[in-house]
């Protein structure tokens, strides 16, 4: 994708040490950058939490140099938004269907030295730009991605899933480091990159990740990947500072929903281990089989123990869910199209 235009810069002028403290004001005068925010949104079904979005970075203490909602091929919803979001540049995507061709859709006409992207129905806390613009202070940063917190439509969270899976609805989940670390990507509703990391990598890959309601993904994590691997010595930096609330509607808190999340997840995980091979794909994925998700099943029980019964049912989820995505790993690695 030749749209994307500016001089790459280099990403290997400090080393990884010296950016796990990136989430912290102490860390070294802030170097002011220009932001460009995408917001992409497929369906007028999520227009109120598309508004909520869309007002969340006007209230932002570092201001975003512009806000670009991207609409995913429904005219009737374009014209809505260009109505409605007067101070946001309210584009068409002119990708392929689907998450990723929004998203470079977006990126193309970015004019920020550093281009963010939040989910239309996450809503970002005022500091968030300004707690993501920090970790690229560090020359070493090409990519920074924040904490997504459920806000659950119903009040509270069921009592049945796991906090090792949360990532089944788009958020933060039990597992992720604590600290300003780097990751191998970060999660889709709050993360940002370098402008210039487009033009080396040419974006988001077609053919990978969610289009419309269909529960697929990696497209972050793929492209996350070639990033680190065309920077040497770059990182993605994890900084839980850089918070949104992600809204989860009532249709995804169910088990049928949690099923096939998982059973999506194993298929994107499949199709991303034939693009970038099989060891970079499931880098993260073996200590959270191997420590995570143990640790959770025990965890479950010992709260089944001292009386809260609905720990057997969260120790289940986690067995189920990563028999699933397993089951759908292995499917994919046998069928070469989900």
């Amino acid at each position: 994708m030749s749209q994307f235009l500016k001089a790459p810069q280099s990403a290997a002028e400090v080393g990884v040490a010296g950016a796990h403290d990136a989430g912290s004001a102490a860390s070294g005068p802030l170097v002011t950058r220009s932001t460009s925010v995408i917001i992409c949104t497929y369906t007028e079904d999520r227009w109120d939490a598309l508004a909520r979005a869309v007002r969340s970075i006007g209230r932002q203490t570092h201001p975003a140099l512009e806000t670009i909602v991207v609409i995913d091929h429904d005219s009737i919803l374009l014209e809505r938004a260009r109505r409605a979001f007067t101070d946001a540049r309210v584009i068409e995507s002119t990708g392929e269907p689907g998450l990723s061709g929004a998203r470079n859709s977006g990126v193309a006409v970015a004019a920020g030295d550093i281009v963010a992207f939040l989910d239309d129905d996450a809503v970002a806390d005022e500091t968030w730009l300004a707690e993501l613009d920090r970790a690229f202070d560090r020359a070493n940063v090409i990519g920074a991605g924040g904490v997504a917190t459920p806000g659950w439509v119903r009040g509270t969270p069921p009592s049945w899933l796991p906090q090792e899976f949360y990532w089944t609805i788009g958020c933060s989940y039990r597992g992720l480091p604590d600290d300003a670390s780097p990751i191998r990507n970060p999660i889709g509703a709050t993360m940002s990159f370098r402008r210039t990391v487009f033009d080396r990598i040419e974006g988001f890959s077609d053919g990978i990740g969610r289009i419309g309601s269909t529960p697929l993904g990696c497209e972050e994590t793929e492209l996350s990947i070639r990033a680190r691997l065309a920077h040497p010595g770059s990182v993605v930096l994890h900084v839980p500072t850089a918070r949104v609330q992600h809204v989860i509607a009532a249709e995804r808190i169910s088990w049928a929903y949690f099923r096939s999340r998982c059973w999506s997840e194993g298929l994107s995980k499949a199709l991303l281990s034939r693009r970038v091979g099989q060891k970079e794909a499931l880098q993260s994925e073996r200590a959270y089989v191997l420590e995570t998700l143990p640790a959770g099943i025990l965890r479950g029980l010992r709260d089944a123990l001292r009386g809260d019964l609905s720990g057997l049912t969260r120790a289940a989820a986690i067995a189920a869910g990563l028999t699933v995505t397993v089951a759908g790993y292995v499917r994919g690695q046998l069928v070469r199209t989900p």
